[in-house]
């Protein structure tokens, strides 16, 4: 079973021992970060450091000529990864024998919200999400499509994975977040999640929705959770707060929307890519659901991409229906966490891969080589042994 770890270039940069510390582990590729977020992250074991501060989402390699005189385009990173920095990390880790694959955050970047403010999702408040870029946007779009390409296909990489290809809400997963203290349940964030920009407005009214009547809606939906309410779980609770015929048409604009995004996407780091280049997209099989994981039809992404990275820290049920697609050939990966001090069980990652592979993993993703304590590389290299 194929075991691949994310790893940032940073973790590589500067620490000569840490390419043949990540091939000692038992994995047969490194999924490394070429475009991401910003991030407050450890090097525990780095020979000059054990912080690295990513003060803005970045690419971590230089950019070409496409961005010349575009308004939207990608920031160069800072101190924390300079030059080439994915190049640098990338060879270093080859010459073990490692296979690389780039990791590529897409619609998650909150320096783009704050310069760019119009590009933001805007909730039924009013409220920008400067973390989230709005995808249904053209020129967003078109910056997504090439920032994807790009970054994607970058020298020595034989294949990708697209994370954040799709709608990102009110989840922001870096800034210390303080917006736990009402449970809005999976109702509550895909209603805060829906978005009011100029070019979603014009999409509800396609639709036939009035913008406006709409959002009253969503916030008179939202009311009895602020005041301690626990919505249904599920789709059910949204069409019970927001009625059916509501939560169907905010839904069909939405999958539409990030549908034709993704398929735009793939076709470009295809058209850039070599042959036998494969592309993996991070996703979650619940349409409605938003953040690095984002909702997808199973049947139809297994027909646009080469497969899936499927978040399992909650346990690996959601491989199963993309399992149950039977896509000859499709990468359906299951991802661990293997932190401990993260929520991740390195401890039991032997049984939990056995029981993903189960229920139709064909391989496994390990979050993260460069974060995790020894203690827990020790016990991934115990695991992936006894695999």
């Amino acid at each position: 079973m194929k075991a691949s770890t994310f790893v940032y270039p940073w973790d590589v940069n500067g620490d000569p021992e840490a390419p043949g510390r990540i091939a000692s582990l038992g994995v047969q590729q490194v999924t490394l970060a070429a475009a991401y977020h910003s991030t407050r992250a450890l090097t525990p074991r780095h020979p000059r450091r054990r912080i690295v501060t990513a003060e803005h989402a970045c690419v971590l390699y230089p950019t070409d000529d496409r961005w010349q005189g575009r308004e939207l385009r990608p920031y160069a990173a800072g101190d924390w990864a300079p030059g080439d920095a994915f190049g640098e990390a990338a060879a270093a880790l080859a010459d073990t024998g490692l296979e690389v694959h780039t990791w590529v955050v897409l619609a998650h970047n909150s320096r783009l919200g704050a310069e760019h403010p119009d590009t933001s999702v805007v909730n039924a408040y009013g409220d920008r999400y400067p973390w989230a870029p709005c995808i249904a946007q053209p020129a967003t779009r078109a910056y997504l499509v090439d920032l994807a390409a790009e970054a994607a296909v970058r020298p020595g990489a034989r294949g990708t994975e697209l994370e954040s290809l799709g709608w990102y809400g009110l989840q922001h997963l870096h800034a210390h977040d303080k917006t736990a203290g009402v449970p809005l349940g999976d109702a509550g964030m895909y209603l805060m999640a829906l978005c009011f920009c100029p070019t979603c407005r014009e999409g509800y009214g396609a639709q036939g929705l009035d913008a406006d009547e709409l959002a009253a809606a969503v916030r008179a939906a939202l009311e009895p959770l602020w005041q301690g309410t626990v919505a249904d779980e599920g789709w059910a609770g949204v069409e019970k707060l927001l009625g059916e015929s509501n939560a169907a048409a905010t839904r069909a604009w939405r999958d539409e929307t990030a549908r034709t995004l993704q398929e735009t996407a793939v076709r470009a780091v295809r058209a850039a890519a070599p042959d036998g280049f494969q592309i993996l997209l991070h996703a979650d099989p619940v349409t409605y659901h938003v953040g690095a994981n984002p909702g997808v039809d199973p049947e139809h992404i297994l027909s646009v991409a080469d497969g899936v990275v499927v978040p399992c820290a909650g346990g690996p049920a959601l491989l199963t229906p993309f399992a149950e697609q039977g896509r000859e050939g499709a990468v359906i990966a299951a991802n661990f966490g293997v932190v401990s001090g993260m929520g991740g069980s390195p401890g039991t990652l032997a049984s939990d891969a056995a029981r993903a592979r189960e229920l139709g993993a064909t391989e496994i993703r390990l979050y993260h080589a460069g974060l995790a304590s020894d203690g827990d590389l020790v016990a991934v290299r115990e695991a992936l042994a006894a695999l």
